[in-house]
């Protein structure tokens, strides 16, 4: 099953003619910021869709990862670091990216520029992001969204914490690269099991999306699916679980 742009469940057979030469299979992905808790279940979900995977995080949270010795290649360091996007990405059909806007050195932006240029020619890259970036300015934001983001952006900037602008540019280098990207843009996350795949619309404020909450298994369940699903090139889905009732009332039709 696959996902119509409004997060109607519609039949779909992807056609892999389109793929290009090499890559109508998805084999090795890169993971970049593998040791989060998105990170992690990401990891997760593409080995048991038997990828081979590479995960890329800091020095210092390689141990996070030690669930998974043996099974994947670990490369450590800074994910704005070219050089170790360069080598973690050779080879990849596919790459996954958290877009952190961690610090107050073009993280985001640097890692989604890095990922960019040295991704091989056809890979599929998958970002993930917040509800706050937009695409098109067309999305409708509540009062309550723009108030957290002016003010945790504010603090966070201040404290040299986090940088939400550079998160914005870094988008906006993926929205006008030539490349096969997708940027999955996640409402609210909560811990819980696996919901399945969420549902998902073009632009924040439609009905589907008002309750707002995404389990963490399943927002690293569709960047995975992601990156098999062709409709989702040159997409910017904000999504949302798919048992939740503004999913559900939508797809009754309420």
């Amino acid at each position: 099953m696959a996902l119509s742009e409004r997060g109607d469940r519609v039949a779909h057979t992807t056609d892999r003619n389109d793929a290009p030469e090499g890559l109508a299979h998805m084999r090795k992905v890169c993971i970049v910021g593998a040791s989060g808790k998105l990170g992690r279940y990401m990891v997760q979900h593409a080995l048991d869709r038997g990828y081979g995977v590479v995960g890329v995080c800091r020095e210092r949270s390689v141990e996070k990862l030690d669930a998974f010795k043996g099974r994947i290649t670990i490369i450590p360091g800074a994910t704005n670091d070219r050089e170790v996007i360069k080598r973690a990405v050779a080879g990849c059909d596919g790459v996954l990216v958290v877009l952190a806007p961690w610090g107050v050195q073009q993280y985001a932006s640097g890692t989604a520029q890095a990922v960019l240029d040295y991704a091989r020619p056809g890979a599929r890259l998958v970002f993930s992001c917040g509800w706050h970036i937009t695409r098109d300015g067309k999305d409708v934001y509540s009062w309550k969204l723009k108030a957290i983001v002016n003010v945790f952006g504010s603090l966070a900037r201040l404290a040299r914490f986090a940088e939400l602008d550079d998160q914005v540019e870094a988008c906006r280098r993926v929205f006008t690269s030539d490349t096969r990207w997708t940027v999955v843009r996640g409402s609210d996350l909560e811990e819980g099991e696996s919901q399945g795949l969420p549902v998902w619309s073009r632009h924040v404020g439609d009905p589907i999306l008002q309750s707002n909450i995404t389990r963490r298994v399943d927002f690293a369940l569709f960047m995975v699916e992601a990156l098999q699903n062709d409709k989702l090139v040159r997409e910017a889905p904000a999504i949302v679980g798919c048992k939740t009732p503004s999913a559900i009332a939508h797809a009754t039709g309420k």
